[in-house]
């Protein structure tokens, strides 16, 4: 079965190959009525070469990717002779053969065109002669162009980063910038696939995400060059390169999708993973760190509530968190470590992502299958941090209402700050009470002046050492429910001088602090300072 090409316009881009279809496009091939009349399935090989030769053994002068020029002036008559010369192109990996029909052929050799069909190596004639010279000039000439419009291609790319990365630009600034050369979306993840960093058009970057675990599986299933600098799927263009130095791989770069040529693409996926090698060096950071970074990042987002939970669902999934038909329970740890607080996960073999947030808090985020008990693995979490309290929410079983949990555990934590007392290992809404509510109401301005009007005696000598320790006095006084002998224990004084410092308090405030409801206001009003301090 032969194929006639019919003309188009030729195809400009940075590639620095061609394919034997553009080749065959190039105007002055089509002045020679080229037709295919083999192996037209493989005509997007890539042509490294383009060599004139009537040698019957030309297969031994080729190192591959060449398209062979030839009249067979030297294989007329002799059909061995024919289908042998098809055959030592193939083993040499020639792209195609092209065949100028004339004397020795007046028409398609058929014992060419079977051997060629049986190699897959694509076979063309040309009906119309001319000069071999003047192609073998125009391709080579065009392919010069290409490897050097790559080169440059490179090196804007590889100077765009570096200046970025000598200006102190974060990891995503990097990545935003590939993404931008690539046009696709970028991925970075760690050695057992999870995605620690994207880049890219936010709806493709979700798509990509959604349908990570399958894609991840079949990139790096089937991708050439696994164990070396990248890779590539002619189909679907998965491209990747490792990240790594020193004998030592730690993660991947994939370039998902990216649609222009595969050695392009292969080329700045290189480029990429030299920069964010380069940045990791020079930043003092390591993948571990970007591992945080990427948790921080998810779970900031899940804390604010500004990325609806839906469109967070499939980076929870990239990131390695079960989600499917899961129990998740969110934590908040005043002044946790973040490292020690994912080493207790993976020693309690609990499933979770972990996160330092602002103020010295860290989110915690487990994710736990329907029949466990999330109370009781919650309480074993918490007693590995001898000393450390642990705010906890509600489990939720839809991660649509995550959100809200991981708020409700971070306003718990906020209270617990304020100086809660005698609180047990797992913290919980009911078990902060009155301070929870004032916490939510402390930006209320009838609040703060509330607690200015109450506390006013005190808070105009603000700063004062005498005002302020009486303030802290009142705060433990009110905090163990009146309770002088606590009260006096807690600060190294005696009975009586404590009652000096709480007649000087009540002086100062013009209150009966054995009066219930007026300690209830004293109390109200110094709980919405601290909360406004704090």
């Amino acid at each position: 079965m032969s194929t006639t090409l019919e003309p188009l316009e030729p195809l400009e881009s940075m590639e620095p190959t061609l394919s034997v279809r553009q080749v065959l496009m190039l105007e002055r091939v089509l002045a020679g009525e080229p037709e295919v009349v083999a192996g037209a399935g493989q005509l997007d090989r890539a042509v490294r070469w383009v060599h004139v030769a009537e040698a019957a053994d030309v297969g031994v002068m080729l190192s591959g990717g060449e398209m062979v020029l030839t009249t067979g002036v030297l294989l007329a008559g002799d059909d061995d002779k024919q289908a042998e010369y098809i055959q030592s192109l193939h083993r040499a990996e020639a792209a195609a053969v092209v065949l100028g029909l004339g004397r020795a052929f007046p028409a398609p050799p058929d014992a060419m065109r079977r051997a060629a069909e049986r190699c897959g190596l694509p076979m063309v004639v040309l009906h119309r002669p001319f000069p071999f010279a003047e192609l073998t000039e125009e391709v080579q000439a065009r392919l010069v162009r290409r490897k050097f419009a790559a080169i440059s291609m490179s090196e804007a790319v590889r100077t765009a980063l570096t200046g970025l990365i000598t200006a102190g630009a974060p990891l995503q600034h990097l990545l935003d910038e590939i993404a931008h050369h690539s046009g696709c979306p970028v991925v970075v993840t760690n050695l057992a696939h999870r995605v620690l960093a994207t880049a890219g058009e936010r709806s493709a970057v979700d798509d990509v995400l959604r349908d990570w675990e399958r894609i991840a599986r079949q990139a790096w299933g089937h991708l050439p060059g696994r164990s070396g600098t990248g890779g590539g799927s002619e189909g679907d263009r998965w491209i990747r390169a490792e990240l790594g130095g020193r004998g030592e791989r730690w993660g991947q770069i994939m370039l998902c999708g990216y649609r222009g040529d595969t050695a392009t693409g292969r080329l700045l996926a290189d480029r990429a993973a030299e920069s964010l090698v380069l940045h990791r060096m020079l930043g003092g950071t390591s993948a571990h760190t970007w591992e945080e970074q990427s948790a921080q990042s998810l779970l900031t987002d899940l804390v604010s509530g500004v990325v609806p939970a839906r469109q967070l669902l499939p980076r929870a999934r990239a990131a390695g968190l079960p989600v499917n038909r899961r129990t998740f329970v969110p934590l908040v740890v005043r002044d946790g470590d973040p490292a020690e607080l994912d080493r207790v996960l993976r020693l309690l073999g609990l499933p979770g992502i972990v996160a330092e947030l602002a103020d010295g808090a860290t989110a915690v985020l487990l994710s736990l299958a329907r029949d466990q008990d999330a109370t009781i693995l919650t309480a074993n979490f918490a007693a590995r941090l001898a000393g450390t309290v642990v705010a906890a929410a509600d489990p939720r079983t839809a991660w649509d209402d995550v959100p809200a949990g991981m708020r409700e555990a971070r306003h718990v934590a906020d209270a617990v700050a304020s100086g809660v007392l005698d609180l047990p290992a797992v913290v919980r809404l009911k078990d902060v009470h009155l301070r929870g509510l004032i916490r939510l109401l402390r930006d209320d301005p009838h609040v703060q002046s509330f607690a200015e009007r109450e506390l006013d005696g005190l808070l105009c000598d603000s700063g004062s050492g005498a005002a302020d320790d009486l303030l802290a006095v009142l705060r433990t006084y009110l905090a163990t429910g009146r309770n002088k002998s606590r009260t006096a224990q807690l600060h190294h004084v005696s009975r009586p001088a404590l009652y000096r410092r709480l007649e000087a308090i009540q002086g100062r405030l013009g209150v009966d602090l054995d009066d219930f409801e007026q300690a209830a206001s004293v109390h109200i009003a110094l709980l919405a300072h601290d909360a406004q301090q704090s």
